[in-house]
Formats: C-alpha cells, structure tokens, sequence
C-alpha cells in the first residue's frame, strides 16, 4: 500500500491538487503495477511563515525575489 505525504506551501488550488492526486496515482500504477485503490496521498499545506529554506524563513526568503522554491 503505498502512502505519499505531499507537503507544499499554501495556495495550491484545488484543481492542482486534484491533477497532482491524478497523476502521483498513474506514476505508482505504470511504474511499481499498484491498484489504485490501494494508493493513499496526503497534501499538507504549510504556511511560508513555518518553513525555512537556505537560511531563512520562506515567506521571507520570498519578499527578497530570491526566487521561488514552489
């Protein structure tokens, strides 16, 4: 039974997360030959605010247009 835990920053839509579901669900089938009905993901959505990233706080990191990591 394989379980995958997503964790992403805040702001997903929920059509992307729906695509995301879809398509980690068809990787597993095609690549390991798994059921999916026997394929569990978890989407944790986290705030910028409570996730660090090259040495600072992502929503921080962010606000200076250092990129995005998303």
């Amino acid at each position: 039974m394989p379980y995958v835990n997503m964790q992403l920053l805040k702001g997903v839509e929920k059509p992307q997360k729906a695509e995301l579901v879809q398509r980690v669900t068809t990787a597993l089938v095609d690549v390991l030959g798994k059921k999916p009905e026997h394929i569990h993901i978890v989407i944790q959505e986290i705030n910028a605010d409570d996730w660090g990233y090259a040495g600072q706080l992502t929503s921080d990191w962010i606000q200076n247009d250092e990129g995005h990591p998303s």
